[in-house]
């Protein structure tokens, strides 16, 4: 027998894993390591029916993100009510890509009981999950309770003209989404406040001036005039911004230890050099003049390259805005 062939490892055999109805079996697969075996063992399990729900919804609480994806799969494919209640605890969950796959799995399944945990998945700080749960809300056919509703289903459908035609009614919810983990919905929902122009939108615009993303802080600024808001009320808000200020006894210390990296830690090109110059000073050193003299020479040398790095952070003017 080759070598290659004897160690190679074995696969699963997942169609005679599906003919056995081996349920367990194969929900176990769903964090191999290998993408393609979970991918069909997903499928296997969604062809089993209803026989394999009360294992699959068991098998929800497990701490593997796949495994819960690949049984999410599986669900969707069953469409089997009795999954619901599971799935409603489980939208709450904290991977984005498992309460996206969640509310897939309510829109195909059809439960109107779903309707109120997806109305709240609208309100998610994850454009994905969001997405999601407005796609299964046409699924199921529910409709908006007033405008505002309307802005988030519109909004979580990424339908943006339709939410800057409600208007005034849109603003509490884009305000919400201004909380979205991805820069470029909160830059098009602070365009979005600033074409509606109502003055109700300044909370939100005046908390988007310190936001950590610069193209966003510049978003405000230029939609805070069309909602009335006055121009030398602009950088106070922008002083609020994060500053990635480098610290000075940060700079200090790693000077006085490394001698330049202090200077690397600032960005500075000369720290490098510095660094390999001490390496090569203290060889040399440590070889001709013994350990008391290279100390003494080099202590003094390191306390002034560590006041140095602090007093030249010290002086480092802000980050831009």
């Amino acid at each position: 027998m080759p070598f290659p062939g004897f160690f190679q490892e074995r696969q699963p055999d997942i169609k005679a894993m599906k003919q056995a109805r081996d349920i367990n079996g194969l929900i176990s697969l769903l964090d191999h390591e290998n993408f393609d075996i979970q991918w069909h063992a997903a499928d296997a399990l969604g062809s089993l029916g209803p026989d394999a729900i009360p294992s699959l919804i068991n098998a929800l609480n497990d701490r593997s993100v796949n495994t819960r994806l690949g049984i999410l799969k599986a669900l969707t494919e069953i469409r089997d009510p009795r999954a619901v209640p599971a799935l409603i605890e489980t939208i709450r969950d904290q991977s984005s890509e498992v309460k996206w796959e969640t509310a897939i799995a309510l829109g195909e399944i059809g439960d109107p009981q779903a309707t109120g945990p997806l109305v709240n998945a609208l309100k998610d700080y994850d454009k994905y999950v969001r997405y999601g749960a407005a796609f299964a809300l046409a699924k199921i056919g529910w409709k908006p309770a007033d405008e505002t509703e309307k802005a988030f289903y519109f909004a979580g459908m990424q339908e943006w003209k339709a939410v800057k035609m409600i208007g005034k009614p849109a603003i509490p919810a884009l305000s919400h989404i201004l909380n979205d983990r991805d820069s470029n919905v909160r830059q098009k929902v602070i365009e979005i406040l600033g074409e509606i122009g109502d003055p109700d939108a300044t909370p939100a615009l005046v908390r988007s001036l310190g936001d950590e993303n610069s193209e966003v802080r510049w978003k405000a600024v230029l939609s805070s005039p069309r909602c009335r808001i006055r121009l030398m009320h602009l950088p106070r808000g922008l002083s609020r911004r994060p500053k990635m200020m480098k610290n000075p006894l940060i700079a200090g210390f790693l000077n006085f230890m490394l001698p330049g990296l202090g200077y690397g830690y600032l960005g500075k090109w000369y720290g490098v050099m510095i660094f390999q110059i001490d390496i090569t000073a203290t060889v040399w050193l440590f070889k001709y003049g013994g350990v008391g003299n290279t100390y003494g020479i080099l202590f003094p040398i390191y306390l002034l390259l560590a006041i140095h790095a602090y007093y030249i952070t010290k002086k480092m003017p802000e980050p831009p805005i």
